[in-house]
């Protein structure tokens, strides 16, 4: 384990940071800053999505089908843009949002935010590139498209056997061990709110999340859209009411936090080295830009140009952490107590009740629920798409439904250093996997966006994709 924890620290600090810097950086001007040019397009999109065409023909396209031929091809396989957008954040909304902001604070000070915002604002567009990429890749299957990573590492960069590896990586990292902690997490939450052993919430979180993942893509996609915008809401709305109440304080804690970021009140000179690692670190494991994880949600939406699905992910960066990371940190600082001997949850948790009593205690327990429980979901479809990647047969996926249950179940008896150490070299080893297939791939989202844009300036309301732009790729799922 010691081996494991400096592997993993070497990669996360030397090698994963600076790629995802670099890549984003890269990105961002090749792109154009989309993340910023086009923020308007993607709220409206959220809110008035593009139609659900499928394999992105619409009626004004010569490759369109009409009646009943289109709505019998369309049958079964439409999950919205929003759906699998709210897929994506609920594996990107979890408790890190409330932990681990806390720790970025404790560690690095109140600077370490600033630099989360930075984080965000550039790996917006790395989200962008991975999620147009798993779109234009996706495939075909009975219920729904799916893709991600390890698609378009076969089918674009035509490497299956790394494609296998990434797979696998996802698998043990998200689909297992990272339950592992979410479950723990959730189970001494919960345990300690109601003074319940944790062994019994294990077995009740366990018998909840099998019922959802037997119900298929379709029951995962509903239960996400219902859950997350009422999580995220609920948050914001508290956050927002704490503000108000201390509004008076607003400068001055926005003013610490650039101060801090920059080192100007700092008495030791390494604490503003301190203050970027955290806020980067923590922005960057929230966000999951570049890990590969949420392009998988993004391949399984039914939309007509594969931008418009990066687009929605961009806004799901902002989203985790320019708004509802951002609500953990105003929280936290305005209580003040960020300074005393207090880290992660029970840092979240003090300062709740700083400003609400003990009304702050049992919100928190329900946010970690609501929390923990949609990012288990969201992480099982992440492992179930890539075991269809690697032996799509139905059994698989059913004996990698009830491992998922016992992982759970494992998550009210277990500790979490072990399962820590194993998911953080996980987690780096597939953000270096995945940021070299998309930079290998970029030339494709890089097209992709100009032929949108091209077919916006000329006057279409909705751009829609023709695969023969690219007759050199194999692209199943738009033909």
């Amino acid at each position: 384990m010691e081996f494991f924890n400096a592997l993993s620290d070497w990669l996360w600090t030397y090698i994963v940071i600076t790629m995802l810097v670099g890549c984003a950086l890269y990105f961002t001007w090749n792109l154009r800053a989309v993340q910023f040019t086009m923020l308007p397009l993607m709220l409206r999109n959220l809110f008035m999505p593009p139609s659900n065409y499928p394999e992105g023909r619409n009626l004004d396209n010569p490759l369109a089908i009409e009646g009943e031929e289109l709505e019998k091809e369309t049958a079964g396989r439409k999950i919205s843009s929003f759906q699998a957008f709210a897929i994506s954040l609920s594996s990107r909304v979890g408790t890190g949002n409330l932990a681990g902001v806390a720790s970025a604070i404790f560690v690095g000070g109140p600077g370490a935010v600033f630099w989360m915002w930075v984080m965000a604002l550039l790996g917006a567009a790395t989200a962008f590139m991975e999620a147009t990429l798993a779109q234009l890749f996706k495939r075909k299957g009975k219920d729904s498209f799916f893709g991600g990573p390890a698609y378009y590492m076969k089918y674009g960069l035509r490497r299956p056997w790394l494609g296998i590896l990434f797979a696998v990586l996802i698998i043990y990292g998200f689909g297992l061990a990272n339950q592992i902690v979410q479950s723990n997490t959730l189970c001494d939450a919960i345990g300690e709110a109601f003074k319940v052993p944790t062994e019994y919430v294990a077995v009740a979180l366990a018998l909840m999340t099998l019922i959802i993942i037997f119900g298929g893509i379709h029951r995962i996609a509903r239960f996400c859209a219902m859950v997350v915008p009422f999580m995220a809401l609920g948050y914001i709305l508290l956050a927002l009411y704490i503000l108000v109440v201390n509004f008076m304080e607003i400068p001055a804690m926005l003013s610490l936090i650039v101060r801090s970021a920059f080192g100007w009140e700092q008495a030791a000179g390494g604490a503003v080295g301190v203050a970027i690692m955290q806020g980067v670190k923590r922005g960057l494991f929230s966000n999951e830009a570049g890990e590969g994880s949420a392009p998988n949600a993004a391949a399984t939406a039914t939309i007509p140009h594969p931008v418009y699905q990066g687009l929605l992910q961009s806004l799901g960066v902002f989203t985790d952490t320019l708004v509802i990371c951002t609500c953990t940190a105003f929280i936290i600082l305005m209580s003040g107590l960020y300074t005393g001997n207090d880290d992660g949850i029970i840092l979240t948790a003090h300062a709740m009740d700083h400003h609400l009593g003990s009304f702050g205690s049992w919100f928190l327990t329900a946010a970690i629920f609501l929390f923990a429980y949609s990012t288990i979901i969201a992480n099982y479809f992440y492992g179930e798409t890539n075991v269809r990647y690697i032996c799509n047969k139905q059994w698989a996926v059913n004996l990698f439904r009830c491992l998922s249950g016992i992982v759970v179940l494992m998550g009210g008896f277990m500790t979490l250093q072990q399962a820590w150490s194993i998911v953080d070299l996980a987690m780096a080893l597939m953000t270096i996997i995945n940021l070299i297939a998309v930079c290998l791939l970029s030339r494709y989202a890089f097209r992709l966006l100009k032929d949108f844009k091209e077919q916006r300036s000329n006057g279409t309301k909705e751009p829609c994709f023709n695969p023969d732009l690219f007759p050199e790729a194999d692209l199943e799922g738009w033909r």
